[in-house]
């Protein structure tokens, strides 16, 4: 891989774990610095982040490669950008009805604690 290629996805893997201690998730660059393979970025349990900063990404490829690195408990996913446009995260469709449906049993019980609150009787 070019020195260029490296520098790049170095900085991306950096912009990347800056977006997501922006949103509140201690979030860093993996040990691939240090010639350990793993994850791109740690800090988010259970995710598998590979990160991609690259004009011509073949998300394919790179959603297979997150998914061959994961642990089987992971989530794989692909966080990547192109120059001057947001950053987008892909995942297989399974996984994301995984997360939705989390995220749908979460809101489920807000409404029911809200609702058991102002039911309550106060004296």
């Amino acid at each position: 891989m070019p020195v260029n290629s490296r520098e790049k996805g170095k900085r991306g893997e950096r912009e990347w774990a800056s977006i997501c201690r922006e949103e509140g998730y201690n979030v860093r660059r993996g040990q691939q610095y240090s010639g350990i393979e793993g994850a791109d970025c740690v800090g988010l349990p259970g995710i598998h982040q590979e990160v991609k900063r690259e004009q011509r990404l073949n998300i394919e490829k790179a959603l297979q490669q997150a998914t061959r690195d994961a642990k089987d408990s992971e989530i794989p996913i692909v966080a990547h950008r192109k120059n001057g446009e947001k950053w987008k995260v892909t995942m297989w469709a399974s996984d994301w009805f995984k997360l939705y449906r989390e995220w749908e049993a979460s809101e489920w019980l807000k409404k029911k604690e809200i609702k058991e609150f102002e039911e309550q009787e106060w004296d």
